[in-house]
């Protein structure tokens, strides 16, 4: 799962501290599992945007992810601020996440990923445009 098609973004986690790099690619791999799972018959594309890995699929919305030394405790997924996702995980995932405005889910270095919620979320973005329509994304 650390196979990195792009050398630029290989390059981007291997500038990371060790510690969050392997948060990062935890991320990562989630992003790319649940991509596999919601469109198989569709490749995500991994790039950089804005300098932060980042995840798309078709008829989805960018994923990106990141560490700040700004921030150094945190880290986050980002999602983009002109859509319904953030507000909605807000609505389904109050107690369980930690955001920032209408734009991230944001983990601490201590927190444990709750992986399935985290997954659910993800699997919104990537399906955004078709989603955006029902009521809470359909969950």
């Amino acid at each position: 799962m650390d196979d990195f098609d792009k050398l630029h973004v290989a390059t981007k986690f291997a500038s990371y501290p060790e510690d969050m790099r392997a948060k990062l690619l935890l991320l990562r791999k989630l992003i790319l599992e649940t991509a596999a799972s919601t469109s198989p018959e569709d490749a995500v594309e991994e790039t950089l945007k804005w300098s932060e890995p980042s995840y798309i699929l078709k008829g989805g919305s960018t994923i990106r992810i990141d560490w700040k030394a700004s921030n150094p405790d945190y880290y986050a997924m980002y999602f983009n601020c002109n859509t319904k996702l953030v507000d909605t995980f807000k609505e389904l995932y109050s107690g369980v996440f930690n955001f920032e405005g209408n734009r991230a889910i944001v983990f601490h270095r201590g927190d444990r990923v709750q992986a399935a919620a985290l997954r659910r979320c993800i699997a919104m973005a990537l399906q955004y445009h078709r989603l955006k329509h029902l009521p809470l994304l359909g969950a």
